[in-house]
């Protein structure tokens, strides 16, 4: 699976400007945000606990114009608690653009 994360890395950047320490900062906190956020939807046991999780996963990635994370995190919004599929998606999304970088 590929996603275009160009937005999220152009607002990474231009937050961060030359400092490079910072930028990679900036891409630790917002994996581990995410992470977060999956480790909530996989263990939501009721629509309640799931939407919400969604919820903050969208605006994560809304505030950092990850447009592939916001359609995984709608996707999210509109499926069952712990939904299995879109959770391995939003796993790979990390995977695919943090975990691989260390």
């Amino acid at each position: 699976m590929l996603f275009d994360n160009g937005n999220l890395d152009a607002t990474l950047a231009a937050a961060a400007g030359d400092d490079r320490m910072l930028l990679e900062e900036l891409r630790s906190a917002f994996a581990a945000s995410v992470a977060r956020q999956v480790d909530l939807l996989r263990r939501a046991r009721c629509d309640a606990n799931w939407l919400m999780a969604a919820q903050r996963l969208k605006g994560l990635a809304s505030s950092f114009h990850a447009a592939d994370l916001i359609a995984l995190a709608d996707e999210a919004a509109q499926g069952a608690p712990s939904d299995p599929v879109v959770v391995r998606k939003i796993e790979a999304y990390l995977a695919e653009h943090f975990h691989s970088r260390d």
